[in-house]
């Protein structure tokens, strides 16, 4: 709680240093904001409070959850290269004072307990995205992803609320642990069954958080976006944008509708194999290298639903390990491509398809390495983080005795298979093909913070219990 405060003054804050002449204040000042709240969230460790009556709860899972947005929000703040350097057209302060908001709608959606609290950081979560995606406002790509994502966001944020209001008329509670009770009180009374108006909200609830985790059917948005935002949003997007629509949709499926499993797990599991057979086959027919992240996330968070389909006591753990990895990786990728397109942009040749990597270890060995080791770690690679965070996940999976279970874990062991397929064109591009891409000068900041993703994806790679026994 000491940490959405602190960044909500932070925000305000970061506003007010806009007015200063001098911009290169502006990415220094926005890490040490990020980097108090970091502390300011480890404050709070092992020990649970409640804020706000009992609509916010702090306890070690949410600090964990937490810790992984703040560090990727960090990482993204420290890759944000030459932003803000177009005088005349950009606005930094507002950015990153946006960003910073978001943040705080993101760690409302992992501790809140209270479904109207939930409904505010999707929210605030939510509008920041929209304002972030059209930024560009020169780019029609980008006004047409930020028009595509308010539409379809808004309808899921209405489909959410339909879902919310009705929970509450079938349970007369928003909190999730009473919302819970009133389910098992319903179980017992009418021996297993649900009323029809809990079901219809509890479906409308899901598919409102699903569409926020980019899952199929509701990830058409998706691609689109992803490929019209700035670069720099994606990869915000792509991180703690879904690493708190995950954490949201586990926080309430397992304190409101353990009991209800059987209404929801059976059509989830349908749609976790509808996710990763999407994600994974439409990203191999895909020329950019950006818009391949993007069905590369769509992807990820089927692997991440499978975890919160398991039902096991190491759900918590392997989430958020899982979680750690994909966002690491995915942000030395992005970080890769943005300085790779800035450079082509600069020749007159502005490219993010695979062939904009095409000679990149010829002249950047390090960005080639640096790529690399993300793109094995997306595929699951021996050595990296991404290995051991599908291991968990499919251990996980592997011990649920549902047949129906069985047969999503060969889906996933197959689409893994085909990921290493689309995982290894850009390391192809960058080793094996001849291209133009001259030396590319990188700031010390953004060379350390490449230097950090990729160490830490290789440690946490050979070993990963150093960060998975602290969740």
């Amino acid at each position: 709680m000491n940490a959405i405060i602190a960044l909500s003054l932070f925000g305000i804050s970061s506003l007010f240093l806009g007015f200063l002449n001098n911009r290169k204040i502006l990415l220094p000042a926005t890490l040490i904001f990020i980097l108090i709240a970091l502390g300011l969230n480890f404050a709070d460790w092992n020990h649970e409070y409640f804020w706000f009556n009992g609509m916010l709860k702090t306890d070690n899972l949410s600090i964990n959850f937490s810790t992984v947005i703040l560090v990727a929000a960090l990482l993204v703040v420290a890759i944000s290269r030459h932003f803000g350097d177009d005088e005349e057209h950009s606005h930094p302060a507002e950015y990153y004072a946006i960003m910073l908001f978001s943040v705080v709608g993101a760690i409302m959606m992992v501790t809140y307990e209270n479904l109207i609290m939930l409904f505010v950081g999707l929210e605030i979560l939510s509008v920041s995205m929209y304002v972030l995606t059209g930024s560009d406002k020169r780019n029609l790509r980008s006004n047409e992803a930020a028009l595509k994502y308010f539409l379809m966001g808004s309808f899921a944020t209405g489909i959410l609320l339909f879902g919310v209001a009705l929970v509450y008329g079938a349970t007369g509670s928003f909190q999730i642990h009473g919302i819970g009770a009133a389910v098992n009180e319903a179980k017992a009374q009418m021996g297993g069954q649900y009323g029809p108006i809990l079901m219809a909200g509890t479906i409308l609830i899901m598919v409102g958080l699903l569409f926020k985790i980019s899952a199929a059917p509701f990830h058409f948005w998706t691609p689109d976006v992803y490929d019209g935002a700035p670069t720099i949003f994606t990869a915000f997007m792509s991180t703690v944008v879904k690493t708190a629509g995950v954490a949201a949709t586990y926080r309430l499926l397992s304190t409101s509708f353990p009991g209800m499993y059987g209404l929801w797990g059976n059509p989830l599991v349908y749609i976790t194999g509808l996710t990763l057979i999407i994600g994974n086959i439409t990203a191999v027919y895909q020329q950019s290298f950006k818009r391949m992240l993007a069905y590369s996330s769509i992807s990820h968070a089927g692997y991440l639903l499978i975890t919160v389909l398991a039902k096991r006591p190491e759900t918590n753990s392997s989430i958020l390990f899982y979680s750690l990895a994909y966002s690491i990786a995915t942000i030395s990728a992005f970080a890769v491509l943005i300085v790779v397109s800035e450079a082509k942009a600069k020749a007159g040749k502005a490219d993010e398809s695979f062939d904009a990597l095409n000679g990149l270890a010829k002249n950047n060995p390090f960005l080639a390495f640096v790529l690399t080791v993300s793109m094995l770690s997306l595929a699951g690679i021996p050595l990296t983080a991404g290995f051991f965070g599908k291991f968990f996940i499919f251990t996980d999976a592997f011990a649920n005795p549902s047949i129906l279970f069985k047969g999503l874990l060969v889906i996933a062991i197959l689409m893994s298979a085909i990921g290493i397929y689309y995982y290894f064109k850009p390391i192809i591009a960058a080793y094996m093909r001849n291209g133009d891409t001259e030396k590319i000068e990188i700031s010390p900041i953004y060379k350390y913070t490449l230097i950090l993703t990729t160490a830490l994806t290789i440690i946490l790679g050979i070993a990963p219990d150093l960060v998975k026994k602290l969740f």
